[in-house]
């Protein structure tokens, strides 16, 4: 059986701490700056852990405003919670991990937020086996990330917190002031303080109704920062450019589409994000993220089924199913920008582009 065959399958996307091992290890070793007590690294290596330093051979791994990382660092130094704010893939949840990450040296303490989550994915929930047997005991109870990132002193991610129930919500209210964690049912030292390094970071969408639907003694608790989407283009361009190219690295096709194939595309998406004079913006989000999935998908394509180079044509393909999610009229809007505003720009790449226009379904 060949090596291939044999060889234990990767994993697709390991956490931050894994991808970026080597650098957290140089950062520490050569961090010689004041800690805040309990973090892994200083404000200033873990500021440059996320915004990058070609001379020390740090990547840049977020791209946006510099002094946004310097607040929620200062933030997270503090006793308030961290929360991140804004349209949906503005890397809200990349930024949120690469933090964890620089602080706590681990971003795997994550809550993910949704309206089945309960208190006790939150905080804690028990073995029943040993439950029956034993009672309500300490190896009965099986910890979740919050009581973790207590008793541990890390940083616990909360992803999309608004879509939870407003009583679950609140379940954070005491450990994000007291720092301690009642649990009730054990006798005796029942009280989980939190130790150093411990606090939380979470996430929001602005498109989600219950955004503005916390607790005001919730939101006294978190300090609110919004990522804004990528303002320039040629910045926008170079961040799909390069995600695509590791993302189809790791798909197995050795060439990601030209750069000339990859503004075509984020010029669409730019485009369509402004909306047209007809039917405004599409209900589906234009995000940059949501380009890489089509850059990916672009290459994959062409890669895979025709063996070949991508063309600006296949983008028309890959990108009804971002563009056009569960909206007759989203679609509506793609056709209507393919016909009448694809032909009038210059290019052989817009050419193709508008020439793949009948490959849209429907």
């Amino acid at each position: 059986m060949s090596d291939t065959a044999t060889a234990e399958p990767r994993l697709q996307r390991p956490p931050a701490e894994q991808r970026y091992a080597a650098e957290l290890a140089k950062l520490a070793e050569e961090d010689d700056a004041p800690r805040p007590p309990g973090w892994a690294l200083s404000l200033q290596a873990a500021r440059t852990f996320i915004c990058g330093d070609e001379s020390r051979g740090i990547a840049k791994k977020f791209v946006g405003d510099p002094s946004l990382i310097d607040r929620a660092l200062v933030t997270l130094a503090t006793s308030r919670g961290l929360m991140l704010v804004g349209e949906p893939g503005t890397a809200k949840s990349l930024l949120s991990e690469l933090i964890a990450a620089a602080v706590s040296g681990d971003s795997t303490l994550t809550i993910q937020g949704g309206a089945s989550t309960t208190e006790d994915q939150i905080a804690y929930s028990w073995n029943y086996s040993l439950l029956v047997s034993e009672g309500p005991t300490e190896r009965a109870l099986v910890p979740a990330p919050l009581l973790r990132g207590m008793a541990e002193g890390r940083v616990v991610r909360f992803e999309e917190i608004t879509r939870c129930p407003l009583e679950v919500q609140d379940s954070l209210l005491s450990p994000l002031s007291d720092r301690v964690l009642a649990i009730p049912e054990l006798e005796g030292d029942s009280m989980v303080f939190a130790r150093e390094g411990f606090n939380i970071i979470a996430t929001a969408n602005t498109r989600d109704r219950g955004v503005n639907e916390m607790s005001a003694a919730l939101k006294r608790r978190f300090n609110f920062e919004t990522v804004f989407p990528i303002g320039d283009f040629k910045t926008e361009l170079d961040l799909v450019e390069h995600e695509a190219a590791n993302a189809l690295a790791r798909s197995g096709v050795p060439q990601a589409p030209s750069r000339d194939v990859l503004e075509v595309l984020v010029r669409v998406f730019r485009d369509l994000r402004v909306g047209d004079a007809n039917g405004g913006r599409p209900q589906a989000v234009m995000s940059t993220a949501e380009a890489v999935s089509v850059a990916h998908a672009v290459g994959i394509k062409a890669w895979y089924l025709r063996g070949g180079v991508a063309e600006a044509g296949d983008i028309v393909d890959c990108m009804a199913g971002a563009a056009a999610k569960d909206s007759a009229e989203d679609l509506a809007r793609l056709r209507r920008y393919l016909e009448q505003k694809a032909p009038k720009r210059k290019g052989p790449h817009w050419q193709s582009l508008y020439q793949a226009r009948n490959l849209l379904p429907g």
